[in-house]
């Protein structure tokens, strides 16, 4: 199997996407980027890097001669300017310079974190994502963000740093634990609400072929899912404008994912927050009362929730949690709505009375 991507930045040409089942070609893909590296780090967590990091290393044998590694531990708690720290220093003293090469081998936090290292090391070196989770193949190694959560903030501290490739080997989603799969599919649901319609419909009528991981189901969900996030990074690298649709269920998805520190997977908060957003599309007249309904059982037959406990969050803290978030602009919220399934607007004249309506539509 052989499927390739090209993402464009400014019209051109600048990174591939390479969909496999194994880590056998990715020194070939590798060296097709026209580059030679004197040394390589790859960067892991804990949990990663007990099962690939060994296949990673003999792959780039041949590309390298040195291959270090750097290995924290696993969890979003990690993913903080205490740890990239501690990669710097590795990096100092290994030797590495504006020649050298990161692998980030992980999930979105082993890929965000490493991309903010390399986009600020010595003011820049080349690093490519081999992501491992669902998660990361669809969504956080496309497209150039990097960053780390400062304090108690997700993602404030970042840059904007394109990876010289993607490699993904799909066969690792098979140890992928199902948690960790269905979170993935929650950025996967994201994708057909916000653009294709009927990539939404293939979801529907597919469901058992993709959670029984039948590999032309998985490879279209993968691939179709990169397409799209592709495109729409191609269009607004920087995030000035479409690009923010890729933030359909994150508004209210990131505040209920601060307010469980990090409990929860950041698919499932996405799902809460999908559902939030498009009973606020329908409540709008954009969408359809069977269509708001239609939302909702999609992402509860992939086993991901539709709601989260009044008891233990409060709608108040959930709306103050959103002003912190990133996507505000002059003051507002860009908030993401349903035209209709398979497009989305941006939408800067939400209340918080209408925020605090969406709120409680996920507060069971």
């Amino acid at each position: 199997m052989e499927n390739i991507l090209e993402i464009k930045y400014d019209g051109k040409p600048c990174y591939d996407i390479v969909l496999e089942n194994d880590f056998k070609k990715l020194a070939y893909f590798l060296n097709q980027t026209g580059k030679k590296y004197q040394r390589i780090c790859i960067v892991s967590d804990t949990n990663v890097a007990s099962y690939y990091i060994d296949d990673v290393r003999d792959a780039l044998r041949d590309v390298s001669g040195e291959i270090t590694q750097f290995v924290f531990q696993a969890g979003e708690a990690s993913k903080n300017l205490n740890v990239v720290e501690d990669l710097y220093e590795s990096l100092i003293k290994a030797h590495f310079d504006r020649k050298d090469l990161l692998v980030a081998l992980g999930g979105g936090v082993v890929g965000d974190m490493t991309g903010f290292a390399a986009a600020t090391y010595l003011r820049g070196i080349d690093f490519i994502q081999v992501p491992t989770s669902l998660l990361a193949m669809v969504d956080s190694s496309i497209g150039g963000k990097t960053g780390v959560d400062f304090r108690a903030f997700k993602n404030m501290v970042g840059a904007f740093h394109m990876p010289r490739l993607v490699y993904m080997n799909l066969s690792v989603l098979k140890s992928l634990p199902q948690e960790q799969f269905k979170s993935g599919m929650g950025e996967v649901i994201k994708h057909g609400l916000i653009a294709d319609r009927s990539y939404f419909d293939f979801l529907i009528k597919d469901r058992e072929k993709i959670c029984a991981f039948d590999p032309d189901a998985i490879l279209h969900v993968v691939k179709r899912s990169c397409e799209i996030k592709g495109a729409v990074v191609e269009e607004d690298p920087k995030e000035q404008g479409i690009r923010a649709t890729l933030n359909f269920g994150h508004t209210i998805g990131h505040a209920v994912e601060k307010l469980s520190k990090f409990s929860l997977f950041h698919g499932q908060c996405v799902a809460v927050g999908s559902v939030a957003a498009a009973y606020l599309s329908m409540k709008k007249g954009l969408i359809k009362g069977s269509d708001y309904e239609l939302i909702r059982q999609v992402i509860s037959d992939y086993g991901l929730p539709v709601s989260v406990c009044a008891e233990t969050y409060h709608a108040d803290e959930i709306l103050k949690t959103t002003k912190s978030d990133k996507k505000m602009q002059a003051g507002k919220i860009k908030f993401i709505l349903l035209e209709q399934i398979g497009k989305a607007v941006i939408d800067t004249s939400l209340t918080d009375a209408d925020l605090l309506e969406g709120i409680n539509e996920i507060l069971k």
